[in-house]
C-alpha cells in the first residue's frame, strides 16, 4: 500500500499548519509506515493517510509524486 504521511519535520517545536510537509511511502500497514519514519528521522507525523484508487490516480498526477525509500 501507498501512504501519504503529512509531518512537521522537528519534534521538539510545536506544530503549525503553515509548517506541514508530506511525502509518500509504501509499507504493509500504517503502523509499519509510522515505525519506519520514526526510526529514521526526528519528524513528527501529524497524519498517515491511504492512498488507493481515483485519490491515488490523482496524487500522481497533480502532486510532487516520489516514494521515499529510507535505508
Amino acid at each position: 500500500m501507498i501512504y501519504k504521511v503529512y509531518y512537521q519535520e522537528d519534534k521538539t517545536k510545536s506544530p503549525q499548519r503553515e509548517k506541514t510537509l508530506s511525502l509518500y511511502i509504501e509499507a504493509d500497514s500504517p503502523v509499519i509506515a509510522r515505525k519506519i519514519i520514526e526510526d529514521k528521522t526526528p519528524y513528527n507525523i501529524e497524519l498517515i493517510q491511504e492512498l488507493e484508487g481515483n485519490h491515488l490516480d490523482y496524487e500522481k498526477e497533480n502532486a510532487d509524486f516520489k516514494l521515499v525509500e529510507f535505508e
